[in-house]
């Protein structure tokens, strides 16, 4: 997914939630569209009874997903999203979503969609609505690792696993994302694939352990000042960015363990299994991934060697270099243009090197 912002007015801004990479030319069979209207949404889609299904599935996650992020139903819009879908067995699964922020208010909403009809269904619509849902919540732009990453928690398992295959290859070639840059992200990067599958993993580890409400208040706390280190502290307990980098990455290197709370972080947090499972298990190879929104004919990053040959050997130690405490917990923020970077360097970088040996069992389960 890509977020662009640009200025409409001097005190207007466009927010544009882009899923998918590319849309397909769909063959003329395809392109004439069918019409359905319901009270948030009018769809265009191949036939009548897609249009009905995909608006139909849109209210109904408009207000259950509003009720179990928010705790309370969204009043109607004052215009209709009018969402675009583009249906085809075979087509890539993603999705573009704009609306303007303008002085505290959200509208002029637009929603374009892909997929085959299972995947547009059941991840594509919800993971678009989600956007929506927080764009009305929160009336303006936030960290991109959180908007994407809580979005993907919706979709299918199917396409969360492929987020979950991908995290593992991104953190063995070294393409993960530091916490401190991370954080300060409010565009995307140019290596944008990580950030999904990282925003996604980060999002699923907090949530799990104080729920979704509590996630958003903690967006809310660090965009009131941009102090994520002092949202951090406050709502999960972890120190600093560092350590909530490190505890996450242990977990990872657990093999992403359900959880259900986690105690306090200062005392190097306790990850409590529950009873559900993870969409896929560890360091499952993603020879047959496609990614959201990527033509499926297109060539797909994979983890296509054995699980112990991209498994480095090396000393014990984590999958990220340690760095200076203070490179990330004292860093004062300022801002660049539209986007907030820290003051200080990275904090860190993944390093497939410094793997441990504790990953390697992992992998072998």
């Amino acid at each position: 997914m890509e977020a662009r912002i640009s200025r409409a007015t001097a005190s207007t801004f466009l927010w544009s939630v882009v899923t998918a990479f590319c849309f397909l030319v769909l063959p003329s069979s395809l392109a004439v569209a069918a019409g359905y209207r319901t009270a948030n949404f009018t769809v265009d889609a191949p036939t009548p009874r897609l249009a009905k299904e995909i608006g139909d599935a849109a209210e109904q996650y408009r207000t259950q997903l509003a009720q179990d992020w928010l705790g309370k139903t969204l009043p109607n819009w004052s215009k209709p999203c009018p969402i675009k879908a583009r249906v085809a067995p075979n087509l890539g699964a993603g999705g573009a979503t704009s609306f303007v922020f303008d002085r505290g208010e959200v509208f002029d909403w637009r929603m374009e969609i892909q997929g085959s009809r299972e995947r547009i269904l059941d991840s594509v619509v919800p993971h678009e609505v989600t956007h929506t849902i927080f764009a009305s919540h929160f009336r303006q732009p936030i960290p991109r690792w959180a908007d994407e990453g809580a979005c993907t928690t919706v979709e299918h398992r199917s396409e969360i696993a492929k987020q979950e295959n991908m995290l593992i290859e991104f953190l063995q070639t070294r393409r993960g994302i530091p916490f401190s840059n991370m954080f300060a992200m409010k565009e995307y990067p140019q290596d944008v694939l990580p950030l999904y599958a990282q925003g996604h993993s980060l999002a699923r580890f907090l949530i799990d352990q104080r729920g979704k409400r509590e996630f958003l208040a903690f967006l809310e706390d660090g965009l009131a000042n941009e102090n994520w280190i002092g949202a951090v502290r406050e709502r999960y307990g972890y120190r600093d960015l560092l350590t909530l980098q490190n505890t996450w990455q242990n977990w990872v290197v657990q093999g992403r363990p359900p959880l259900q709370l986690a105690a306090d972080a200062n005392t190097n947090a306790v990850l409590v299994a529950s009873h559900e499972a993870p969409a896929t298990q560890p360091f499952r190879s993603a020879a047959t991934a496609v990614l959201r929104g990527q033509d499926p004919g297109a060539i797909t990053p994979t983890l296509n060697q054995s699980p112990r040959s991209f498994v480095s050997s090396g000393s014990d130690g984590p999958i990220i270099n340690r760095p200076h405490e203070n490179t990330v917990s004292h860093a004062p923020w300022k801002a660049v243009g539209s986007t907030a970077t820290p003051s200080s360097p990275p904090a860190s970088v993944y390093d497939a090197r410094a793997t441990s040996r504790t990953l390697r069992k992992a992998i072998q389960r």
